[in-house]
């Protein structure tokens, strides 16, 4: 090894002077004797600890769990009161959300450091990044250069606004330049085909859901621009998000007119803005509910293009409305003709139907003032500080934050979203433990044994169903980590983003074409097969997910790193972590909508009646249950037990077949050893770590948004939700019958 410049300076400058001759005194000999003998006994004192086993962990790995798990803790409140507090109390202490957050939580955490490599990599100028690395990087930068954005104020929307028939508030001249020759069927289109925008009627190409090769049209109602159609209630809890949301409309509106130098009548615009809010606000109250939406074989219409035109006809302005012309002009784009017995899916009729009465209450004026609003307002974040700005009342009515996002962290992910392979490709490379892969298979595959283990257990599914259930499970296939082909195959991924020139003094045009190439790729897709091999996520995610129409989970390379999973944690952190994920996917397959499709991913009943009545029996103890519950963070509310079926059944078949799977484990491999510094045996350490995933809050603004928007229950409800149903976890803890954590009623569905 090579001696640094200061030990060269120390020894090659001063010259060494001649040693002088020693003389050992026996007093000097017998302490040199005696330190020699300590030595050897200190030595060998730490070699025997090192060798002595007390059932104590103390490789680096337990060593940052224990400390991980126990600065979580509250140890002060009894496990079988609320485990929720005992589990997260430490947690809740110790951290409190910032100002740009809804949410804060262990996800977020995880996310937040996520976001830091991803900085990292895409900020790394590297000679050798291929195309679409490097594509990548460019839209990065072009996010960040926040004074190349404000020098341009608004005039990148400005310039957009004449290709989707102008923003008529925001102009002098739209009746005379389009009024006359408006049509609905070209205007609603203009902004679905290019940019891929659904305002009014929600038209997509997609799966079609009872043969999973084939794509097909779909027509649905809208989304909409508050979370949700409750919020148009406009009272209560919903009145702050209303009053925001129209003057986010006044605000940008009139900073569009003073860019154009036009004369701003504040009345005038506040009256379009508030028929806006009246017609949205129409539009909401014809959308079904959510909970009415649960039942893909209740939502499959097919029907032909003549007969969407005679079951829902149609007039805007005055003017029949051409299914036919509408659906040509979007698919035209592609250079696809749609024929009048083309089949294509309805999921919303009773939408369809009351939306013609709603129209002939609105002026084409008034039609065209929405439809720019709605695509104008989700560019306004892309856009110079004062068009930021506008939307900080609204921002702070929806989530509470009271700060922007940082700016990197925002164009990070908005990078990740777009070009989620490419910079997949970059977070794999720099942070991504290629072992994983391989215990991760090896989770799946004794976690789907013990799901059609446990088949057998079920009094409430007959065999032949229980038969059909196991095939299904069996041909589930897993996507662990990244594609094999991402870091290898550089032409498929430049390919890939062949049509995108970035500039990066043009970050808003990069957003559009980002939108254009999105939406053209889906509708290409309508004649190709279904690639049931392509995943449905990138790896830089801190997520995992089942696709039902493929029968695939997946568990991007984002989400395998502690708490969830690591090599060097014990393995009931990993069960509990990871494995309870695991069982969580696998059972989306067979939660109250993905049961509905087969093996193949077609929607098909493959249940008897009899097993299919007692499923949804079985299902209403835990609608029952979770709606039963009231957050406090959410006025009160009570969580909804219908919209949040689906993701409690797979956390509750998750937890269970993840300890199943682990008492295995434990049986063929023999008991781990203890963590250093927590009286807890491991079938406690496997459910303490399920639920330390889910410690975090909620700001009381974001806790009523996402109680209507989130198909998930919050996380304190995830935690005691799913352990009030687990016996194994009451007699892990021993909690007394009748207990909070030990109801005498439980819940099981798998």
């Amino acid at each position: 090894m090579g001696r640094s410049e200061s030990q060269m300076d120390i020894t090659d400058i001063n010259t060494p002077k001649p040693k002088k001759k020693q003389r050992w005194t026996s007093l000097e000999i017998s302490l040199s004797v005696l330190v020699l003998l300590l030595a050897v006994i200190a030595v060998t004192m730490i070699a025997l600890y090192a060798t002595y086993d007390d059932g104590i962990c103390k490789s680096s790995g337990c060593i940052k769990s224990a400390a991980r798990m126990i600065e979580n803790l509250d140890t002060t409140v009894e496990p079988c009161t609320d485990f929720f507090k005992y589990a997260c109390g430490g947690w809740l202490k110790r951290n409190i959300i910032p100002e740009t957050s809804s949410r804060y939580s262990n996800f977020e955490i995880l996310r937040d450091e996520l976001e830091v490599v991803l900085k990292d990599v895409l900020e790394a100028p590297k000679p050798e990044d291929i195309v679409a690395v490097q594509k990548a990087k460019t839209l990065y930068r072009s996010c960040i250069n926040e004074s190349a954005i404000d020098n341009r104020g608004g005039s990148p929307l400005l310039n957009l606004l004449p290709d989707i028939y102008e923003w008529p508030v925001a102009t002098d001249n739209w009746a005379q330049a389009y009024g006359a020759s408006w049509m609905a069927e070209k205007a609603i289109a203009r902004l679905n085909s290019k940019y891929g925008k659904k305002v009014l009627i929600n038209f997509f190409v997609g799966t079609d859901d009872k043969n999973s090769r084939s794509h097909i049209i779909h027509f649905d109602q809208p989304r909409l621009g508050l979370p949700s159609r409750d919020y148009y209630e406009c009272t209560g809890i919903y009145a702050e998000a209303c009053t925001a949301y129209v003057e986010f409309m006044i605000a940008v509106a009139t900073l569009v007119r003073q860019e154009r130098n036009l004369p701003v009548n504040h009345s005038q615009i506040s009256l379009e803005m508030e028929t806006v809010m009246a017609l949205e606000k129409d539009i909401a109250n014809a959308t079904a509910k959510p909970e009415d939406r649960n039942d893909p074989m209740l939502l499959y219409n097919k029907m032909t293009m003549t007969q969407i035109q005679n079951n829902f006809s149609l007039e805007i302005d005055g003017k029949p409305f051409s299914w036919s012309n509408f659906t040509n002009e979007i698919m035209s784009t592609v250079n696809i003709n749609i024929p009048n017995e083309e089949e294509v899916i309805v999921y919303a009729p009773e939408y369809l139907t009351k939306l013609k009465l709603i129209l002939t209450k609105y002026s084409a004026r008034d039609l065209q003032n929405l439809m720019s609003w709605r695509f104008i307002m989700d560019l306004v974040s892309s856009l110079s500080r004062n068009y930021k700005e506008s939307r900080n009342a609204f921002r702070k009515a929806l989530y509470g934050t009271t700060s922007e996002t940082a700016t990197w962290r925002r164009c990070v992910n908005y990078v990740n979203g777009n070009l989620d392979d490419a910079v997949g490709r970059l977070y794999v490379e720099a942070a991504f433990a290629g072992e994983s892969k391989h215990l991760v298979e090896d989770l799946i595959r004794q976690i789907r044994e013990v799901f059609i283990q446990t088949l057998d257990d079920l009094t409430w599914m007959d065999a032949e169903t229980k038969k059909k259930a196991a095939e299904k499970a069996l041909a589930i296939k897993e996507r662990i980590g990244y594609p094999d082909d991402l870091l290898s195959n550089d032409d498929k991924l430049n390919k890939d983003y062949l049509e995108l020139n970035y500039k990066e003094e043009e970050y808003f045009e990069n957003i559009i074409q980002n939108m254009k190439l999105g939406q053209s790729k889906q509708l290409k897709e309508l004649r190709e097969k279904v690639d049931k091999d392509e995943w449905i996520s990138g790896p830089a995610v801190v997520n995992a997910f089942y696709s039902a129409s493929t029968n695939q989970i997946v568990f991007p390379a984002g989400i395998l790193q502690p708490p969830f999973f690591s090599a060097q944690q014990p393995n009931s952190l990993n069960f509990g972590g990871i494995g309870m994920v695991i069982g969580h996917e696998i059972t989306h397959g067979f939660d109250d909508s993905g049961r509905n499709f087969n093996k193949d991913g077609d929607l098909v009943d493959w249940w008897s009646q009899q097993s299919a009545d007692n499923f949804k029996e079985q299902s209403k103890c835990m609608v029952h249950q979770y709606g039963n519950f009231t957050w406090d963070l959410a006025g009160g509310q009570h969580l909804n037990g219908i919209n949040t079926l689906g993701e409690n059944i797979a956390d509750n078949g998750g937890i269970g077949q993840a300890y199943r799977a682990y008492q295995n484990h434990i049986k063929k491999n023999g008991e781990e050893k203890l963590l250093p510094g927590l009286d807890l045996n491991h079938k406690q350490l496997f459910f303490l770590n399920f639920a330390q995933v889910w410690c975090g809050t909620y700001r009381p603004e974001y806790a009523v948004n996402s109680i209507k928007t989130d198909v998930h229950s919050p996380g304190s409800f995830r935690i005691i939700g799913t352990l009030q149903n687990s016996p194994e976890f009451s007699e892990a803890f021993q909690c007394p019958k009748k207990s909070y954590m030990n109801p005498e009623n439980k819940c099981r569905v798998w």
